[in-house]
């Protein structure tokens, strides 16, 4: 059935405006006139109504580790903090590094996604790094590859991929680490908090030198290059490089990384435990800057949720990675855009726009006039236990913020709606 959104502020161009919206069966939404008589009203007084956000980079854990996410849960709890499409990361078992593999994954995207979502498919076999994957045979079902979670150490590798991604126009999504310039057992960033509580630390270089690399290796290919989960400032002087030069390379910051820093780690507990680390307050300065000048275009929440045994420990122990399909857009209004350090047009641009143009998103069938509405003047806690996510490691937990989703709607259908229950 088709709906009517009346009375919201619906965002326009960078301002909003009072608009009723009609949203048809097959998902378009237009101006309505005197043709909405068929539709559901829905009263969006006091709402606003933004594109569905895109989050292009998700550990969604299915299959082969539903004990930490499903893609029933992940994509719920996307849908709840307004997220339409998202980009499911290929650390499955199995992992999608054939047709036979991504078919297990994309079966359980038909049968449990509630909203777009999107199978990136590995770049190497088995995700170990030796032999690339059959990129021809993949790029019929998917566009996307990467191998995140680790990165391809072998520029070899890494060239024959994007010579043969670049021949099937699809986009190469890197996870930048330099195992040689990785210390053993590291747990947090080599800094002063390392040393503070006797930790192994990780340094800016271990994420910088691949960056230069697979930059290099986009002159040599032409290949569409867009960087995961940027952290460290000599990593965005290459990006900023790269961009300046026209060169088809984009990149992407976490909310954790935008407002934390090493400063922040107030106790050895493994919700601060997380790759890339959160680095010193000059590196997250750094990247707020890049945001703001476009260097980077996209902010992304590499959701990354694991069993609470895994994570309610030390950080000696703990695994890498924290969740944040929930809280990203109420963060990011309220310590950036409330604050006006970026505009609300910035902020849409980073958490949706961006991604769909990027990866021309709407001309592969996904985003299709999705929305999400928000009740922007909701103050709250950040309290885990409300998630529909089955990860709970936040280092936001307790955290007051603005903004609370009411509604995700994703083709025509709502994926979530909290008013009126």
């Amino acid at each position: 059935m088709p709906f009517l959104l009346r009375h919201g502020q619906v965002y326009y161009n960078g301002d909003f405006i009072r608009q009723d919206l009609y949203v048809s069966e097959d998902g378009m939404a237009a101006a309505a006139d005197a043709n909405a008589a068929d539709a559901e009203a829905i009263d969006c007084t006091g709402f606003h109504i933004l594109p569905g956000l895109i989050d292009p980079h998700v550990h969604l854990r299915e299959p082969g580790h539903s004990e930490k996410e499903t893609i029933a849960s992940g994509t719920a709890a996307a849908a709840h903090g307004g997220i339409s499409t998202v980009f499911a990361m290929p650390n499955l078992n199995p992992v999608p590094d054939s047709v036979e593999h991504l078919s297990a994954e994309e079966n359980i995207i038909d049968r449990d996604a509630v909203i777009g979502t999107v199978p990136v498919a590995s770049i190497t076999r088995s995700q170990q790094g030796e032999a690339v994957s059959d990129i021809a045979a993949l790029s019929m079902h998917a566009f996307l590859f990467s191998d995140d979670g680790v990165g391809v150490q072998s520029e070899e590798i890494m060239e024959q991929a994007m010579t043969e991604v670049k021949k099937h126009n699809g986009a190469i999504l890197a996870h930048c680490e330099d195992n040689r310039q990785v210390a053993a057992g590291w747990r947090i960033n080599a800094g002063h908090k390392a040393e503070e509580l006797g930790l192994i630390g990780v340094n800016n270089e271990s994420e910088a030198s691949e960056v230069r690399r697979n930059i290099e290796l986009v002159r040599k290919t032409g290949c569409q290059l867009h960087i995961c989960h940027v952290s460290a400032g000599e990593s965005i002087a290459a990006i900023r490089q790269a961009v300046r030069e026209g060169l088809p390379v984009t990149a992407e910051a976490t909310p954790h990384h935008l407002l934390l820093c090493e400063d922040d780690i107030d106790s050895d507990r493994g919700c601060w435990r997380m790759n890339p680390p959160l680095r010193s307050r000059e590196d997250q300065l750094a990247l707020i800057e890049a945001i703001r000048d476009g260097t980077i275009t996209m902010i992304a929440t590499d959701h990354a949720p694991h069993t609470r045994a895994e994570k309610e420990t030390d950080l000696a122990h703990a695994l890498n990675g924290i969740v944040g399909l929930e809280t990203s857009f109420p963060l990011i209004y309220t310590e950036l855009v409330r604050p006006e350090i970026i505009t609300m047009k910035q902020c849409i641009e980073l958490m949706s726009t961006n991604a769909e143009k990027t990866f021309k998103l709407k001309e592969r069938g996904y985003c299709r006039s999705d929305l999400s509405i928000w009740d922007l003047k909701e103050q709250y806690r950040i309290d885990p236990e409300e998630f529909a996510s089955m990860g709970r490691s936040t280092p936001f937990a307790g955290r007051s913020v603005y903004g609370r989703c009411v509604m995700t709607i994703h083709n025509g259908k709502i994926a979530y709606r909290r008013m009126g229950k």
